[in-house]
């Protein structure tokens, strides 16, 4: 019988197999279930809020399902791990289709690359697709991961952080954008550790053995 319960989140949008197969096989002994049942997530000893696609769409099927209240009450009572849009959720907002509000648990924006990224003279496209290094800060999900490991990244929009003490990794691509966001019982990274093979294994392995405390 499974010892712990670890919930990935259901709204309709997100890479939920992937994130599914990622989790169960980096914790073979935790039971991993997607589901929308409130009740369900409420229950687990670790939750996962993926998502993929536009940040309007997303944040428009959270508030309608009402997750947005769940994804409260579980970052102030147990582990939450946000992946790809799921942290730009956490966000207080977004510039992306005009202007879109998020969740708030993090201070700062999201904003757009740009249609003019560049690097030493040469443009760079858009979006930042492949790996990356992560330059990280202190924080127990990076036990046993080297620093400035490379993360596979899927992304137009980057997050600017205006509280650095959240910040728990940071990443370069033209500019500077926080990769990990870190608070309490709250982690969330930008790029997506269920395509990011042994480091990304180890990250969620991580998540899942953590206890919430930093």
């Amino acid at each position: 019988m499974a010892s712990k319960l670890c919930a990935v989140i259901d709204y309709g949008m997100g890479n939920l197999h992937s994130a599914h197969g990622a989790l169960q096989n980096a914790s073979p002994d935790t039971q991993v279930l997607v589901t929308g049942d409130p009740e369900v997530i409420l229950k687990a000893d670790h939750v996962v809020l993926p998502g993929v696609g536009a940040i309007r769409d997303c944040m428009a099927e959270i508030h309608a399902q009402g997750i947005d209240a769940v994804v409260r009450e579980v970052a102030a009572t147990k582990p939450l791990l946000g992946i790809c849009v799921g942290l730009q959720a956490m966000m207080e907002r977004s510039q992306e289709n005009g202007g879109v509000d998020g969740l708030g648990l993090f201070r700062g924006e999201v904003q757009y690359f740009g249609d003019d990224l560049q690097e030493q003279g040469e443009r760079l496209k858009v979006p930042h697709m492949g790996w990356n290094q992560v330059s990280q800060i202190a924080h127990p999900l990076w036990t046993g991961i080297e620093d400035r490991t490379r993360f596979y990244f899927v992304h137009s929009y980057r997050v600017q952080a205006t509280n650095d003490e959240q910040v728990k990794g940071r990443c370069h691509y033209g500019v500077d954008f926080a990769a990990a966001m870190g608070q309490d019982n709250v982690f969330a990274v930008q790029f997506h550790p269920e395509k990011s093979h042994n480091a990304g294994l180890a990250l969620l392995k991580n998540f899942l053995n953590w206890d919430g405390q930093a």
